[in-house]
């Protein structure tokens, strides 16, 4: 097992709060952790099923073209292949899912466009054309203070900037295109609790936003990066260190990403490193 690259966990429990944090454009994308074990997988989805992790409102042309040229600039790879769309050629060069907001005529920045591979329990296709407040809608407490927040980071934004945060949760299993939790909530109830460790993974989205000077548009990266959770418990003080994390978060923001589905199961496998020690 790999060393788990992002560990978010061992800065406290989730917050409500955006969490967004300024960072140097020199590490805007680089190094691509999950490039070796997700690209190619990440090419065959967006050719065998476009329809599901790939779309875009009109008039969004010269905001993907220009996302794409950013994107292959600063990563230096070379995409393969024909792709119908800048944003997606883009796309298949580098880990990262690539979303596209874009500030209308009232002021509300609206996903626009999207290649979205690795969604956390989220569809493109209900969520396209959607603003910020229709995105983060079904989080508690998102609205309207979190919305109003992240908003205004929008709004404020100067190109050449990034913004960085993190989100994580845990899975009973390795995949990355997840559009819905219910098939892990079904698997979580017959799971049994022996051998828990070695059925739950950690799952952490690295996210960035950053503006493109010419369109305007905010380019949203989300990486996701998927270990097994006794690797990123494999470290001093990590298993105490996640299992406050674990205490510790908000208990509506915890139902609303489903970890009562896998409370039993975390239980279980933070015994099981405590037996091992």
């Amino acid at each position: 097992m790999r060393t788990p690259p992002y560990l978010p966990f061992l800065n406290g429990p989730l917050s409500l709060a955006p969490g967004l944090k300024p960072i140097e454009a020199s590490h805007w994308l680089d190094p691509d952790t999950e490039k070796d074990v997700w690209l190619d997988d990440k090419r065959t989805l967006m050719r065998k099923r476009r329809r599901d992790v790939f779309a875009a409102r009109p008039g969004t042309e010269e905001a993907m073209a220009e996302a794409a040229e950013q994107v292959l600039a600063f990563s230096g790879s070379r995409a393969r292949g024909d792709w119908p769309t800048p944003l997606e050629k883009a796309a298949s060069a580098v880990s990262d899912d690539l979303c596209l907001m874009m500030r209308e005529g009232y002021g509300f920045w609206r996903l626009e466009a999207a290649s979205l591979c690795a969604p956390t329990f989220w569809r493109l296709d209900e969520k396209l054309g959607e603003p910020l407040a229709g995105l983060h809608g079904p989080v508690p407490g998102a609205n309207p203070d979190m919305v109003g927040r992240v908003r205004r980071m929008f709004d404020a934004l100067r190109p050449g900037q990034v913004l960085e945060r993190f989100n994580w949760t845990v899975q009973p299993g390795p995949e990355r295109f997840t559009p819905s939790q219910e098939a892990y909530k079904r698997l979580a109830g017959i799971l049994t609790e022996e051998g828990a460790l070695a059925a739950l993974w950690l799952r952490v989205e690295r996210q960035t936003i950053s503006k493109l000077p010419q369109t305007g548009a905010v380019l949203f990266t989300i990486r996701v990066a998927i270990d097994p959770l006794q690797a990123a418990l494999d470290g001093p003080g990590h298993a105490e260190a996640f299992e406050a994390a674990w205490d510790g978060i908000d208990p509506v923001l915890a139902d609303y990403k489903g970890w009562p589905h896998y409370e039993r199961l975390v239980r279980a496998a933070l015994a099981e490193v405590g037996r091992s020690r």
